[in-house]
This record gives structure tokens, sequence and C-alpha cells, in this order.
């Protein structure tokens, strides 16, 4: 990853519009900032939220707070994550994943 082609920033996440992004069950609120190539999210996951799409782009992920699971497609696999923990896939990743958290978790996301 190179981090080039945005001047110096601090952002203020409070200060950033949500978006509500339905997934399959549940919803997220999601705060996104471009900065060159890279996209940050602040989201909040709700609960009872599961993504409505399995995913293969890479991300960075480190739980802020609450806890989620990261679903592999067509696999049992899964990675549970609670608040300090990360999570990293590469571009192109296969198995594809998806999201689910029972209870809730704001998580922030690099990709």
């Amino acid at each position: 990853m190179t981090l080039d082609g945005f001047a110096e920033a601090a952002i203020d996440w409070a200060a950033t519009p949500a978006t509500e992004v339905p997934g399959e069950s549940g919803a997220a609120r999601v705060r996104a900032r471009q900065l060159g190539a890279a996209q940050l999210r602040l989201v909040d996951y709700g609960p009872g939220y599961c993504a409505d799409h399995w995913c293969a782009k890479g991300h960075l992920i480190y739980v802020v707070a609450g806890s989620l699971v990261i679903e592999h497609e067509q696999s049992a696999a899964a990675h549970e994550l609670e608040a300090g923990m990360s999570w990293a896939a590469p571009d192109g990743a296969t198995p594809a994943h998806r999201v689910r958290s029972e209870a809730g978790a704001t998580v922030f996301i690099v990709d």
C-alpha cells in the first residue's frame, strides 16, 4: 500500500456525515473519507447485522468496540473478533468474506 496523493489531514469522525447501509439483516452506519487511493471508514454495525454480499476486496480492520465475525463463502472457517483485535485480507482474497455482528460493533477500516 502506498500512501500518497493527499494532503496531511485531521479527521473529525463525529463531524463526518454517516450513511445508513442496510444488510441482509440489520443495518450499518458508515462514515467514510477518501485519502488518495485509500478509503478510511468508521463503521457502526447494528445488532443483528449481516452483510448482504460477499466481498473479495482487501481490508485492514480494527475493532474499536463490540464484536463481530468474519465469515467465508462456502466455508465453515470464521474469524471471531472482539474490541482491540484486527483482521487483514489482501485484494482478491479467496474465499470471499462478509461481516456478521450479533450484538453490534464499531470498526475502523482501511481499504
